[in-house]
């Protein structure tokens, strides 16, 4: 089989514009050259892409699996040329950062903000993983930068303190554990829970703490924030548990303690070796270690 991107962009004009006449203006190629195209396009793959109406043209099964293929190959060509725009205009600064959930919701927003404003130069991509992911990736060098909770992992990477924290369960005020100051997470499991989203580095770590004590969380609600757990706690849709720094004062919930030895959650800066970063990255590095005794 051979195809290009030419190829890839004709068969998603044709589909969004259901005409090979349109598609070919869109894409400014003459009718005649895209009706060649797209006949050589289905003689090297051997199927129809595309079945032909008095209304015009759809894709057959064959086609809509060929545009959907098309279409993340168009999403990871923009995300690689987003990538590549600093370079373009002269800013050979790009940091990425690899930081698990507690960082991003509490806490990189304002330390990252802080320092792009002393930085124009400097882009940072940042994605959110789970620790252990993260430090795997940092040891890999796919990263310059991880953010990682401290859970004795880190053997062969240089760390650094960034934050201090400490996971907590929130109940809204009448709920019957309220009135308790700490409890262990194995007291809760039958609690119907508000957690984050499936995917998200929390979430994942309370499956899998559940299921180390033999249980399952009955997870009631999924939510996209910290922010909107406390909401749905306070609300009365069930329990949760979120970072300390994530409760805010006028969060209507009650806060007790979690006693299993991995409540607390300090965070670490995490890199596979200082002398070998980029100036950029050294720059952030320093900068985020420094927010912890700000």
């Amino acid at each position: 089989m051979h195809y290009d991107l030419p190829d890839l962009r004709l068969v998603a004009a044709i589909a969004d514009c259901g005409s090979l006449t349109r598609a070919a203006e869109r894409i400014h190629l003459a009718p005649s050259s895209a009706s060649h195209r797209l006949t050589q396009l289905e003689a090297a793959l051997g199927m129809a892409l595309f079945e032909r109406r008095s209304r015009g043209l759809t894709p057959t099964p064959a086609g809509e699996s060929l545009l959907r293929h098309a279409r993340q190959v168009f999403a990871q060509l923009e995300q690689m040329h987003a990538d590549l725009a600093p370079y373009a205009s002269g800013l050979h600064s790009q940091v990425t950062v690899f930081a698990n959930t507690n960082a991003i919701n509490c806490f990189l927003p304002e330390d990252l903000g802080d320092f792009l404003r002393d930085h124009p130069q400097v882009r940072v991509s940042l994605e959110e993983q789970p620790s252990p992911a993260i430090v795997r990736a940092v040891a890999a060098g796919q990263v310059e930068i991880g953010v990682v909770a401290d859970e004795g992992n880190l053997a062969g990477l240089e760390t650094l303190p960034y934050r201090r924290d400490r996971l907590v369960l929130i109940v809204p005020p009448a709920h019957p554990l309220a009135g308790e100051p700490a409890v262990a997470f194995a007291r809760v499991l039958a609690e119907p829970f508000v957690c984050l989203h499936a995917g998200s580095a929390i979430h994942t770590f309370m499956m899998n703490h559940a299921a180390q004590l033999g249980g399952r969380l009955d997870v009631r609600i999924q939510v996209r924030s910290f922010n909107a757990v406390c909401r749905m706690v306070a609300a009365g849709v069930g329990i949760g548990m979120v970072p300390r720094s994530a409760v805010g004062a006028a969060d209507a919930v009650r806060l007790i303690e979690i006693t299993d030895p991995w409540a607390p959650r300090d965070l670490q800066l995490c890199v596979r070796s200082r002398p070998a970063l980029p100036a950029a990255a050294l720059a952030l590095l320093e900068h985020l270690a420094g927010m912890g005794s700000a």
